[in-house]
């Protein structure tokens, strides 16, 4: 079913590189009226992403340690959300056009 993973030992969540988020990026983009909820969740995503990186230092010298876990949900969250979808596309929930990107 979703070959390109299997032949490279490689599982999509492993680790989501910059040009694989250009990629999928530049995806969303080409088709912006028939994808229109998958490409805000997408942009959520993203943002969850760039306020964990971009905050965690913030609240490391704010002395707020309560945040630093949320920085560190908000820099997985691309894998997690990846996760998500890799399984529900293998279980046929949810059609995910982008998993090919990945590879």
């Amino acid at each position: 079913m979703l070959q390109p993973f299997q032949s490279s030992g490689r599982r999509p969540w492993d680790r989501v590189t910059l040009a694989q988020f250009r990629r999928i990026r530049r995806w969303h983009e080409a088709q912006p009226a028939s994808h229109g909820l998958e490409r805000r969740a997408w942009e959520a995503v993203l943002t969850a992403w760039m306020m964990g990186w971009v905050g965690w230092l913030p609240a490391l010298e704010a002395g707020a340690c309560w945040a630093l876990p949320l920085c560190l949900l908000g820099v997985v969250t691309p894998r997690f959300y990846v996760y998500w979808r890799y399984r529900a596309h293998a279980a046929q929930y949810m059609r995910c056009d982008w998993l090919h990107l990945l590879d």
